[in-house]
C-alpha cells in the first residue's frame, strides 16, 4: 500500500511538469481554425488574413474550415465538441456567439460554458448600401421610399447583426420583408440584380462596388467614417441614436483548453494581430484588428452579450 501511494504521489507532483511541457512544445502539427460563413465574405477573408499569419507567427499550418448555416451554429458546436487541445478553434462573431444564444428560444449552447474565450480579433466596417437603381441618395430618401409603400421593399442579411441593425434602422412603422443568406456575396449579388433593395454589408464588398457605381453607401455602422469610403456618413452624424450595433469577432476554443495553452493562443493572435502585412490586408478588408488576453476577451464578451440581450429586450425583436 504504502508503494502504491508513493507512486501516485509521484506521478501528481509530475503532472504540473508535463503540463508545461505541452504548452511549451504546442503547437507541433497544423490546426483548424473553423469559420461559420461561406468563403467569399467578410469573414471568410478576415479569417484567411489572420490564418496565414497566425501560420507564420506559429511555424505550423494554419487550416481555414468553412461551416456555413444555421448562423454560425454548426461552425460554434465543432468546435465547442472539440478535442480541448489547442488545434481546434473557432473564429466567433456576434452571430454564433451572442445572437443564437440570446433569440432562439431553445438555446443551442451556454456560449459562457461551451467555449473558452482566446483573443478577440477586432470590428467589422459595416454599411448600409442599396442598388443604383433605387432612387435613394440619402438614408432619409431610403426611410422615406419605406414609409409610402409598406412591404414593397425587402431587405437582406447573412448574420444576426446586420439584421438587428436593419431592425433598428427601419423601427415598428417601416415594413420591410427581409431575406436571410448564408453568405453576403451571395446577398450582394442578388442586391446587385435588382432583388434586394437594401443591405448592411461589410467592408469586403461594399468599397469596390461603390466605386463602380453599381451600388450606394448610405451610413456605416463604425463609430468614426472609414478610410475605405470617407464620404458615407456616420449613424451617429445622421442623428441615428437607434443604430447601437457593432459587429465584432474573436478566437475561440473548446471548453476545458488549458490555460497555458489559451495564454500562449491568445499571445500569438495578439502578435499576429500586429503583424504588418496582416494588418495591412485587414484594413483594405474595412476590418479592424486589435487582440485581447482571454481575461479581458472574456470581459468584453459578457459585455457584449448583456448588451445585446437588452437591445433584443428594448426594441422586441422577434426572428423567425
Amino acid at each position: 500500500m504504502r508503494r502504491r501511494h508513493l507512486i501516485t504521489l509521484a506521478a501528481g507532483a509530475a503532472l504540473p511538469a508535463v503540463q508545461a511541457f505541452g504548452a511549451e512544445s504546442f503547437p507541433d502539427k497544423p490546426l483548424r481554425l473553423i469559420v461559420g460563413f461561406a468563403p467569399g465574405g467578410g469573414a471568410d477573408a478576415l479569417t484567411r488574413i489572420i490564418a496565414e499569419g497566425l501560420s507564420k507567427q506559429l511555424g505550423q499550418q494554419v487550416i481555414v474550415e468553412n461551416r456555413p448555416g444555421a448562423d454560425g451554429v454548426l461552425a460554434a458546436q465543432a468546435t465547442s465538441s472539440a478535442r480541448p487541445d489547442g488545434y481546434t478553434l473557432l473564429m466567433g462573431t456576434n452571430t454564433a456567439m451572442v445572437a443564437a444564444p440570446t433569440l432562439r428560444p431553445t438555446p443551442p449552447y451556454d456560449p459562457f460554458k461551451a467555449f473558452t474565450p482566446i483573443s478577440s480579433a477586432g470590428q467589422f466596417s459595416m454599411f448600409l448600401v442599396v442598388p443604383a437603381s433605387l432612387p435613394a441618395r440619402s438614408v432619409g430618401e431610403l426611410l422615406a421610399l419605406v414609409a409610402a409603400k409598406p412591404g414593397a421593399y425587402n431587405s437582406a442579411s447573412s448574420n444576426s447583426a446586420s439584421e438587428l441593425a436593419m431592425l433598428q434602422l427601419l423601427g415598428e412603422q417601416r415594413k420591410v420583408v427581409n431575406a436571410r443568406y448564408k453568405g453576403d456575396m451571395q446577398a450582394m449579388t442578388d442586391l446587385l440584380g435588382g432583388q434586394i433593395h437594401m443591405m448592411f454589408t461589410t467592408g469586403t464588398l461594399a468599397p469596390g462596388f461603390v466605386k463602380e457605381g453599381r451600388i450606394r453607401a448610405l451610413a456605416t455602422l463604425l463609430p468614426q467614417r472609414s478610410g475605405l469610403l470617407p464620404d458615407v456618413p456616420t449613424g451617429a452624424e445622421l442623428g441615428l441614436g437607434t443604430l447601437t450595433i457593432t459587429p465584432w469577432a474573436g478566437f475561440f476554443g473548446p471548453p476545458g483548453l488549458p490555460k497555458a495553452i489559451a495564454d500562449k493562443l491568445s499571445q500569438e493572435l495578439q502578435n499576429t494581430l500586429k503583424r504588418p502585412e496582416v494588418q495591412a490586408q485587414l484594413v483594405q478588408q474595412g476590418f479592424e484588428g486589435y487582440g485581447m488576453n482571454p481575461a479581458k476577451f472574456a470581459e468584453f464578451f459578457r459585455t457584449q452579450y448583456d448588451a445585446f440581450g437588452a437591445t433584443v429586450r428594448q426594441h422586441n425583436v422577434k426572428f423567425e
